[in-house]
């Protein structure tokens, strides 16, 4: 099932200290506060000190401080007030400005983790927001083998003993490379983008039968591996008697898997002696990428057909 994690506050500010420079000058023990989504709500969550947007974690920058500057002590208390009633899960002064006092005051009463930094506004906020859509995209993981070829990323499954990766060693030994055996770990980090990692204990690791585990990167080199890809096609393989039973030779409408609520075009290949899978898989990406270009030879063919038969019920 799709999981997705929620992230605490004491993590991001561990993730993000180095890169962005934090420092943390208030609210400590509001460090188990949580942020929750997913990757498609990540631009919600952070953003330029606004009161319509409750739960966002509140950056002041140059504008934010001069306007918060301006206001009269009533109207001072009333927005902060209102920012915690919001209840942001932290606040963060960007461009190394002096933190208001009365905002000062209330992280520490109420908890709320005062982060300060030295970079832009505007920056701060792109960095967290790619950094949240990863952290908080759902997640799955399949089993397979999970590659790059020719630049697509392809996961390979089937049935156990069908020779999966037997396959993907194959691959490999054509320059293709390997993202994870076994195990892939698929994360859907945009609304239309699922991006799928190998677990760290597995990293490099493709177990072939008779063989035991190889380690790829050490056999074939560090362009055998990639660290991640982003999913394009699953190449299913079945046996020939499944095929005929359950698939149409030529099916007129695309075969789709539903990943983390996004459909992944798929692709059946029957397994039997004498068969070259690894060649009919790179001619199954290939075909991908033309179909993904907008070239459909099956509705091409289908097209051409009808002309002809157009052409000859003219002469009679």
């Amino acid at each position: 099932m799709p999981s997705s994690t929620p992230l605490s506050i004491q993590q991001l500010y561990e993730d993000n200290r180095e890169s962005l420079q934090l420092g943390w000058f208030a609210g400590f023990p509001g460090g188990e506060r949580l942020i929750s989504g997913d990757a498609a709500s990540a631009a919600d969550q952070v953003g330029h000190l606004n009161l319509i947007h409750p739960g966002r974690i509140q950056v002041f920058g140059h504008q934010e401080t001069q306007y918060y500057k301006r206001l009269s002590e009533t109207s001072r208390a009333y927005q902060t007030s209102e920012l915690v009633a919001g209840a942001p899960p932290a606040f963060i002064i960007a461009q190394g400005l002096a933190t208001p006092p009365n905002i000062l005051d209330v992280c520490d009463e109420k908890n709320i983790p005062l982060f300060s930094t030295p970079l832009p506004a505007a920056q701060v906020i792109d960095y967290l927001r790619v950094y949240l859509s990863k952290k908080l995209a759902q997640r799955i993981t399949m089993h397979g083998v999970f590659m790059d070829v020719l630049g697509v990323g392809v996961l390979i499954t089937g049935e156990s003993g069908l020779g999966k990766s037997e396959l993907g060693l194959e691959l490999i030994s054509r320059s293709h490379g390997l993202v994870a055996d076994d195990a892939v770990e698929f994360a859907r980090i945009a609304p239309n983008m699922i991006e799928g990692r190998c677990p760290s204990l597995l990293q490099n690791l493709l177990e072939v039968r008779g063989l035991g585990l190889l380690d790829i990167k050490t056999i074939f080199g560090e362009t055998a591996v990639r660290r991640k890809m982003r999913l394009k096609l699953i190449v299913h393989l079945v046996r020939r008697a499944t095929l005929e039973e359950n698939y149409e030779r030529l099916p007129l409408d695309a075969h789709y898997d539903d990943v983390l609520g996004l459909p992944v075009r798929k692709v059946i290949i029957p397994v039997a002696a004498g068969r070259n899978i690894a060649v009919l898989l790179e001619a199954a990406v290939r075909n991908t990428i033309l179909q993904l270009r907008g070239i459909d030879t099956l509705k091409d063919f289908i097209a051409r057909q009808r002309a002809v038969m157009d052409s000859e019920s003219d002469l009679y």
